[in-house]
């Protein structure tokens, strides 16, 4: 059993409302507006199991779960989702000053490179 209620479409609908309350309705409406033939699969993938599935499991909050997503973002080195995070992480909760200390537990435990590209993608949207 999952936390969406157990099948697909439990989660397809949990997946869209809680991506929407992380990402907000504009990101969510230019990835639907997107989607295509090619693309409407994962889409769906990515509703039902990262925001369906994972998103909406009790075991940890969401502003932790936006703390160890920005955490691997800016380590992989994926900038433009870790910019789609730091909003999210913003609209989740976390202030200025928890996502600066994320981005300096990067800096010891994955480099200072990965975490002084993660503070340049940070820094201006912490400045909107």
């Amino acid at each position: 059993m999952t936390a969406a209620g157990g099948d697909d479409s439990a989660r397809r609908v949990e997946g869209m409302r809680v991506r929407r309350e992380v990402l907000g309705d504009e990101h969510v409406d230019r990835a639907v507006a997107r989607t295509d033939g090619f693309t409407a699969d994962f889409q769906d993938f990515i509703t039902r199991y990262a925001w369906g599935e994972i998103w909406t499991r009790p075991g940890l909050d969401r502003p932790t779960r936006s703390c160890v997503t920005l955490a691997v973002l800016a380590t992989l080195g994926h900038d433009a989702e870790l910019a789609m995070h730091v909003r999210a992480a913003l609209r989740n909760g976390l202030t200025r000053e928890e996502i600066g200390e994320v981005l300096l537990q990067v800096a010891v435990y994955a480099g200072v490179p990965a975490a002084n590209r993660a503070f340049a993608i940070a820094q201006p949207i912490l400045a909107e």
